[in-house]
């Protein structure tokens, strides 16, 4: 998740236009999320990643990145986490609207890779109330934004987090990835 540097997602009102992305992290994110075989979303995120990567790779003069995510995204199981999107039948996607510990739960027993959590503040709040994320992998972005939308918000209790890597890119973007201490 891209995050600014004093903690947010997104501007005031959603806006993203502040995240450096280039080919270099285009291509880490890349190798890494290759080896994921499941997506999980909020709606709104799910709707905007649902009307642009199925077809993003075969549009003409589609970047190596959009050819390869777009493979990614359509062989990838996605989880969707709404209240709006009850019985819904799409490809490759469980829609959860309630009992999202238990549902959740109940897919990490199943086989297959790791789950990554892509955007969606809303689902990342809730995940976080519910202690269900094991990890955290942030793209700290160099700007501060004043105020928007939190990362960490309605946090009760203290979370120790262990250290797994870092790295920087010469965009000035800075990957810290961290699992769960929960010892």
């Amino acid at each position: 998740m891209h995050i600014s540097l004093d903690g947010f997602v997104a501007g005031p009102n959603g806006e993203m236009n502040w995240i450096k992305v280039d080919e270099e992290l285009f291509d880490h994110v890349g190798k890494r999320i290759s080896e994921t075989d499941t997506a999980l979303y909020g709606r709104v995120t799910y709707d905007m990643m649902q009307s642009y990567w199925p077809e993003a790779g075969n549009k003409p003069g589609a970047s190596k990145h959009d050819i390869e995510h777009s493979q990614w995204y359509n062989q990838a199981n996605k989880i969707v986490l709404s209240k709006t999107m009850k019985g819904e039948e799409l490809p490759n996607t469980t829609i959860i609207s309630d009992n999202l510990s238990d549902r959740l739960n109940e897919i990490k027993q199943q086989p297959g890779s790791e789950i990554a959590l892509f955007g969606s503040p809303t689902a990342t709040h809730a995940l976080m109330q519910q202690n269900l994320i094991d990890g955290y992998w942030l793209f700290v972005n160099p700007v501060i934004l004043g105020e928007g939308i939190p990362l960490f918000a309605n946090i009760k209790d203290k979370t120790k987090l262990k250290l797994l890597a870092t790295r920087q890119f010469t965009n000035g973007v800075t990957e810290l990835s961290y699992i769960i201490d929960r010892q």
